[in-house]
């Protein structure tokens, strides 16, 4: 029996630390706005303002009597209640604000989560109007979403480098063979560079100047030759305490991005060190899939290539490969049963 088959809306999220992408049944991706939420505090209860694009506004802009943060924190639920606030809104906003529809929901988790953050995350769902909810390891969602054939007996590997979790695993046989999680990723990117330039030019940045540097001169290894591409940086000079301008090259945010790279090297090494000869050999032929929005760093193919002596490649769509590898198991249960779980 179909288990989604009488519900026509049913849901798949992808619950990041850094932003939320929903998609609905037969319809495909729909969502896709920043995981955070904006409250303000009304008789001791914390009330919403916004949520998503609008609350991402806010950050570090908001008067005392209103804070602005992301209820996820490393891939799991930091703040309960607001966090169940921000499904509860995403999945209205996914239904076109219809409160009468109880959807099947499927959110995906992280392989280093626990059964009690796991149980947060459900309940999460549960409360925010979802008839049943059941979870996928994200690795898992994110191979199916990059085309891995992860139901053959052929071994494949996928690196999902979200906002706050590394996930690498080795799939096989429709599950999981071996996996690792490690809390480096696109968010410890971000606090590299802003501990970088604090320490090397005595200027503070915010986190969306430090995240918008990673997109434009982020690099994954320094340039060949020279300094590479240049950009201009405001932020508060640490000894004067006013505002100040400098100029940071390629080469620099590369320094700065040294030691979360080198975590995420080391966690794909350790992996490749448990994997079992027949399927490391079929990794050799098929190479290694990158997922996720940290995989778009400049030349991090390049790094885990040459770190690794295997072929590396950014799958398409890095970003929303685990969003579509989850809204392939609604639209196809049969086929994903054994990757989805319901209770913990």
């Amino acid at each position: 029996m179909n288990p989604f088959k009488i519900f026509s809306s049913n849901i798949a999220i992808d619950l990041g630390t850094a932003n939320t992408v929903i998609y609905v049944q037969g319809r495909g991706v729909v969502i896709s706005e920043p995981s955070v939420v904006a409250t303000s505090e009304v008789r001791g209860r914390k009330q919403v303002l916004a949520v998503g694009d609008g609350a991402k506004r806010m950050l570090g802009r908001t008067p005392g009597n209103i804070s602005a943060m992301k209820p996820l924190r490393d891939g799991v639920i930091a703040d309960f209640e607001v966090a169940e606030e921000m499904i509860k809104y995403f999945i209205r906003k996914a239904q076109g604000g219809r409160v009468f529809s109880s959807p099947h929901v499927v959110v995906c988790v992280p392989t280093g989560s626990t059964n009690v953050e796991r149980r947060a995350i459900q309940e999460s769902a549960e409360a925010a109007g979802a008839r049943r909810v059941y979870l996928i390891e994200e690795p898992m969602a994110a191979a199916i979403g990059a085309g891995l054939p992860v139901l053959d007996p052929i071994g494949s590997m996928v690196v999902d480098i979200g906002g706050g979790t590394t996930e690498v695993a080795v799939l096989s046989l429709g599950g999981i063979v071996y996996s690792q999680s490690v809390r480096t990723g696109g968010n410890s990117m971000d606090d590299a560079i802003i501990g970088y330039i604090r320490r090397t030019e005595g200027l503070l940045i915010g986190g969306e100047t430090a995240e918008r540097l990673k997109h434009t001169i982020g690099s994954a290894c320094p340039p060949v030759e020279g300094d590479g591409k240049l950009t201009r940086v405001r932020g508060r000079d640490l000894v004067h305490g006013i505002p100040r301008e400098i100029e940071l090259s390629e080469r620099q945010t590369a320094e700065a991005l040294y030691d979360p790279i080198c975590s995420i090297i080391e966690a794909v090494r350790v992996a490749l060190e448990n994997t079992a000869p027949e399927l490391a050999a079929d990794i050799v032929d098929r190479g290694i899939a990158l997922s996720g929005g940290g995989s778009m760093l400049h030349n991090l193919d390049y790094v885990l290539r040459e770190a690794t002596g295997l072929p590396v490649y950014v799958a398409e769509n890095p970003l929303l490969c685990v969003v579509l590898g989850t809204g392939n198991c609604i639209e196809n249960p049969k086929r994903y049963r054994e990757a989805l779980h319901t209770s913990y």
